[in-house]
């Protein structure tokens, strides 16, 4: 890859599962360092299955992946047979970093007490990933991406399972990587204002395979958002302090149910 920011590339990718329904074709777009993805879409359209392409767990259809440096998955929930500890499940990120056969040293339980640090997360570190809220063990699935150090972050619905108050922290924590750590980040959502809030460019998977990708002031109009998730979508716009802030609202049809507002 030409560029030393570019992170991660996908070129002419299609991914389909039975030869009919094709989740994407002949995609191209770039990850580069500091910047972040937004990908956008309804349920079953490949969102996951796109990240999964990503981080080298599925191998596409057709085209290729080029990737240059390490990355770090974090799925919509942790799913394990054993009740680990807090600590334990984020030194596993640490796995790359440790000889074989050895166990974490000194450094990795500080590099992994620092990623439970940053997602708010280090006071549980002692207690069973069980014994936590739905919330709270994606927190500690980012930290276990965190600790390991990598350059490409791939997120899968991050924010989906946090309250507003921590989605709020999940953005920023992810918008501070970006900015601070230079990682390279995609992330999918359902949510067209955390684009907003914190991504460079968005990646709208809409009906028959198709995509739109853009910077996110250009590829999220109402139009193209009405084309993706197939209801009426205004955006607005509001001051906040001594910025213009954007955000979009969905027109449900149920506002009717009681005569509008």
């Amino acid at each position: 890859m030409a560029s030393d920011r570019i992170r991660l590339a996908i070129e002419r990718a299609s991914q389909t599962y039975d030869g009919k329904r094709w989740q994407f074709r002949d995609l191209d777009f770039q990850l580069k360092a500091g910047e972040i993805t937004a990908v956008l879409g309804p349920n079953g359209r490949g969102k996951s299955t796109l990240l999964r392409v990503l981080a080298g767990l599925l191998k596409p259809t057709s085209g290729k992946v080029h990737l240059s440096r390490s990355v770090g998955f974090v799925p919509q929930a942790f799913s394990g047979t054993f009740p680990y500890s807090v600590l334990d499940i984020v030194l596993m990120g640490r796995a790359r970093h440790i000889p074989l056969f050895q166990t974490p040293r000194r450094k990795d339980i500080e590099k992994a007490m620092a990623a439970l640090s940053a997602t708010g997360m280090a006071d549980h570190a002692s207690r069973s990933i069980d014994a936590l809220s739905g919330g709270e063990r994606q927190l500690v699935l980012i930290a276990r991406a965190l600790a390991g150090e990598n350059e490409v972050l791939l997120l899968d619905e991050p924010a989906s399972a946090l309250d507003l108050r921590n989605q709020d922290i999940v953005l920023h924590l992810l918008g501070e990587l970006a900015d601070r750590e230079a990682l390279a980040i995609a992330f999918t959502t359902h949510q067209p204002n955390h684009a907003v809030a914190i991504a460079d460019h968005a990646l709208l998977m809409l009906p028959e395979a198709k995509t739109i990708l853009g910077r996110v002031g250009d590829a999220m109009t109402e139009d193209n958002l009405e084309a993706l998730y197939g209801l009426p979508i205004r955006a607005a716009s509001f001051g906040l302090g001594c910025r213009e802030e954007r955000a979009f609202t969905p027109l449900f049809r149920q506002r009717n149910r009681k005569g509008g507002l």
